[in-house]
């Protein structure tokens, strides 16, 4: 009964903390892109403009809840729904810190690939039942893109897999005690980040919904609450790759370790790596969540947006023959006892 109700409080404090995150990760990605793009960003209502957060949700929630009259109702109405269900299911499977999980699952890695493939169902059923021509083709190009994306995103985790012999998260993250994944596994951790960006619809891969061709691809014909479903998934959808970069390359809530031949004077790397093992695990995870938040946005204001014919060839040309020949090299070395 102890363990059930733990579970439950586990997973309501995760709920309410990733909505009222990617809320305030609004405000952070636009006071960014303001600092960066040298211009004003939301500073009147409220200390730093945080209440423009506020400002705007109760704006969403009072705005007329449309639904296109050529639209397929049913379809329209659950379509939101879709993806931020699996886009918080996702998080079920994330160890945060040791013994702060909802479920560890010997398969976690499977169960994060199952609900990412069906986000697909979402973007595709909004834009087909819209029935608008600009959110059929943002649909399509959504399905497509996250098919593709998803193929060398899978096969990029492989080698973690192999290093550490399971699919669990918790098991992954304690395998990295004696050093991170990154290092053997730095291409496989490239790939996988490049996957996540385009999983998540981000520049400069956010072509289902580019504004100068589609003016908002799969979503056009969404206001209101259903539009603020789509827009809040796109920021949970972040935290998640953001996590899973974290977990699988570099060592979860394990804190930084600094090898001897790094520093010259054996006291002080003991010294400093007790200083940082003194260090929360869940602060570890979360400074890194945060980084790899920081470079989505970072992303955003620095690249240029694909043509989608260079989306599908750096998809299926470049990266999946890579992400292939970088898993039958760790297979390799895993043999040959070199990892």
């Amino acid at each position: 009964m102890n363990d059930n109700l733990s579970h439950i409080l586990i997973s309501f404090a995760i709920l309410v903390s990733l909505l009222t995150v990617g809320g305030l990760l609004i405000w952070l990605e636009r006071r960014l892109l303001a600092l960066w793009q040298d211009r004003y960003g939301p500073n009147r209502v409220g200390p730093f403009g945080l209440m423009q957060i506020a400002a705007d949700m109760i704006k969403i929630f009072f705005k007329e809840d449309w639904t296109p009259p050529f639209s397929d109702k049913a379809v329209f109405i659950i379509a939101p729904a879709i993806i931020v269900t699996v886009t918080l299911l996702s998080f079920a499977i994330v160890p945060f810190a040791p013994g702060i999980q909802v479920m560890d699952m010997n398969v976690g890695i499977l169960f994060f690939l199952g609900m990412s493939s069906l986000g697909v169902y979402s973007v595709a059923l909004a834009g087909w039942a819209s029935g608008s021509k600009y959110s059929l083709l943002g649909g399509l190009r959504s399905s497509a893109q996250m098919l593709s994306y998803e193929v060398f995103m899978g096969l990029a985790l492989m080698g973690v897999v192999m290093l550490s012999g399971s699919f669990s998260l918790n098991r992954i993250v304690e395998a990295q005690k004696h050093g991170w994944f990154i290092i053997p596994q730095f291409i496989g951790f490239v790939l996988f980040l490049i996957a996540g960006v385009a999983e998540t619809h981000r520049l400069p891969f956010d072509l289902p919904e580019a504004e100068s061709e589609l003016v908002a691809g799969y979503f056009t014909e969404y206001s209101g609450i259903r539009f603020a479903l789509f827009f809040m998934a796109e920021y949970i959808s972040m935290m998640v790759v953001s996590l899973l970069v974290s977990i699988m390359f570099l060592g979860g809530w394990m804190p930084l370790q600094i090898l001897p031949h790094t520093l010259g004077h054996i006291g002080l790397i003991a010294f400093i790596n007790k200083v940082l093992a003194a260090i929360p695990p869940m602060i570890w995870l979360l400074g890194k969540l945060y980084f790899f938040i920081f470079f989505y946005m970072w992303l955003r204001a620095t690249l240029p947006r694909y043509r989608y014919d260079q989306l599908m060839t750096l998809s299926w040309k470049f990266l999946l023959p890579l992400s292939l020949g970088t898993l039958l090299v760790a297979a390799g070395m895993k043999q040959m006892g070199w990892l």
